[in-house]
């Protein structure tokens, strides 16, 4: 049973389509990548699962619920999943260990020693227990980014969603980042991500869907959307992206 479904959706802003008719299933332990040129829908699908947008045709269901329903409790969804965006999104007068446990404890109803317990064992197991007590400014970009991902992960979220997430880093702090997403594939995490990052992106993907004006032209495994493409624009966009390095 897929972990998440998505059916026919559409959204539209001032009358322009950016989403137009999307399908996809994502199993559980799944990781997917979403790819496509700035603008071609990639995070407006991701702010669609979370409820950030409302869709305006189409279904999206969650463990078998449609979440998408009027009536449903938005925050017991975003109860189930966690996103991480490209701007870290961090409290700046908080600690690194306060913006962890502030959803458990707030949110969830767990007690405080026992979320900062939880937040102490996620901060070690990416490098970063040295720094529960820094705050943002303190840290650099590649940290900061590091410490979004544990915030959602401390919720313990059925999916993940990383909207970009190294877009914001240079070259050397992007390695720390793409790290730390290998080691929650190889934990079993189910993921959807947008990205730029088209060789790791082939590398970690269990299913690549590759989006162009709000439409999915094409999905399948990395080795036949990266070697043997069916779509023309699909083609012209991995030549641009060779031809720029970045494969």
């Amino acid at each position: 049973m897929s972990l998440l479904s998505i059916d026919g959706v559409w959204k539209e802003f001032r009358g322009h389509s950016v989403l137009r008719g999307i399908d996809l299933e994502v199993r559980p332990h799944e990781v997917v990548s979403l790819i496509g040129a700035s603008g071609s829908g990639k995070s407006t699908l991701l702010r669609c699962v979370n409820l950030l947008e409302t869709v305006d045709d189409g279904a999206i269901y969650l463990d078998g619920e449609e979440i998408t329903d009027p009536r449903v409790d938005v925050d017991d969804v975003r109860r189930r999943l966690g996103i991480v965006f490209q701007a870290f999104n961090l409290f700046p007068h908080m600690t690194v260990l306060d913006n962890i446990t502030l959803a458990p404890r707030r949110v969830h109803g767990v007690a405080k020693a026992e979320a900062e317990e939880q937040a102490g064992e996620l901060l070690a197991r990416f490098g970063l227990a040295d720094k529960a007590r820094s705050y943002p400014d303190q840290l650099s970009g590649g940290q900061q980014q590091r410490v979004a991902i544990v915030r959602a992960l401390a919720t313990k979220p059925r999916l993940m969603l990383l909207d970009e997430v190294t877009s914001a880093l240079d070259p050397v702090l992007v390695v720390e980042v793409l790290q730390v997403i290998r080691e929650l594939k190889e934990s079993g995490m189910t993921m959807i991500l947008a990205t730029h990052e088209m060789g790791f992106c082939r590398d970690i993907s269990d299913t690549v869907c590759f989006l162009e004006g709000g439409v999915m032209l094409e999905k399948g495994p990395p080795e036949k959307i990266f070697t043997d493409p069916e779509h023309a624009h699909t083609r012209e966009f991995l030549r641009a992206v060779l031809d720029s390095g970045r494969l």
